[in-house]
């Protein structure tokens, strides 16, 4: 190992022609990598260790670099035969943070959910939009533009970017916190479904202010926003067995490569819990 570390370094130094204070930096980043992940490097390992990164809060430059220095390495590793195919190739660093995107636990939302007070109508406003949010993946410039005549008794039509319609399945916990704050708005005259005790359209600054409020209150650390709802609405899915282009459907991206990021965020979290619960890890 620490030959072929030494190999990348003169490699850096002779061939790529690189500063002295780049080859530093660079050496470092794969230092720190190589410390939890040895050779030989797996995709996945990458993208776990970014995720690591992030988790600890390193400034997103920081994070760039390092995936750009893996990446010379990688490809060094292939040029030298050590590694049959450059596996961080396919890890683009414009895509970076959304390969890995923050999502809540299944427990954290119900945490969550749980929170606003049922007896308000705020509370079962709050409730609704969060049962929503979760229930359909949809964006919160989506959910704000519904209105009362979007939500049936089994789906909730979405018009999404580009003026492109879509039907998305609900479940019946979110329909039911649909009905509960329904009864409390029945004085509000307004077409839009999400109103305030004023009966003014909900907006988006408001939906991500309550968000936060209430990730506070149950005790939720991580810093999430109301698209942390539809990452982890998407994620939760795959977890579950969905199929990826359903998934796509659903969260009305025209691109399956969009979709694919929550496959790269699952094997994150199958790598992570193998670590933590295998008795022969």
């Amino acid at each position: 190992m620490d030959e072929i570390f030494h190999d990348f370094l003169s490699y850096l130094r002779s061939e790529k022609g690189l500063s002295p204070h780049t080859i530093e930096a660079y050496g470092r980043d794969v230092k720190f990598f190589l410390i939890s992940f040895p050779l030989p490097i797996k995709q996945e390992d990458i993208i776990q260790h970014l995720a690591y990164l992030k988790k600890q809060a390193f400034a997103s430059s920081t994070v760039v670099r390092a995936l750009m220095s893996i990446k010379v390495f990688c490809r060094f590793l292939r040029r030298e035969g050590v590694l049959e195919q450059d596996v961080a190739q396919a890890i683009e660093s414009p895509r970076l943070w959304q390969l890995v995107p923050d999502i809540l636990t299944i427990e954290e939302m119900e945490l969550l959910l749980n929170i606003p007070d049922s007896e308000t109508y705020a509370g079962t406003c709050d409730r609704a939009i969060l049962e929503v949010l979760y229930a359909s993946g949809l964006r919160v410039s989506e959910l704000c533009a519904l209105t009362i005549y979007s939500i049936d008794d089994e789906a909730v039509k979405v018009l999404g970017k580009g003026g492109k319609e879509r039907v998305v399945p609900i479940g019946k916990k979110a329909l039911t916190a649909v009905d509960r704050y329904l009864c409390f708005r029945e004085h509000l005259p307004n077409e839009k479904l999400f109103l305030t005790q004023k009966g003014r359209p909900i907006d988006r600054v408001s939906i991500w202010k309550m968000v936060k409020n209430y990730a506070k209150k149950a005790g939720i650390a991580k810093d999430i926003s109301p698209h942390t709802l539809r990452h982890s609405f998407a994620t939760h899915l795959l977890e579950m067995g969905a199929d990826l282009r359903i998934i796509q459907e659903m969260l009305g991206h025209s691109s399956i490569a969009t979709t694919d990021r929550y496959t790269h965020v699952n094997a994150f979290r199958l790598q992570e819990a193998f670590e933590k619960f295998h008795p022969r890890k």
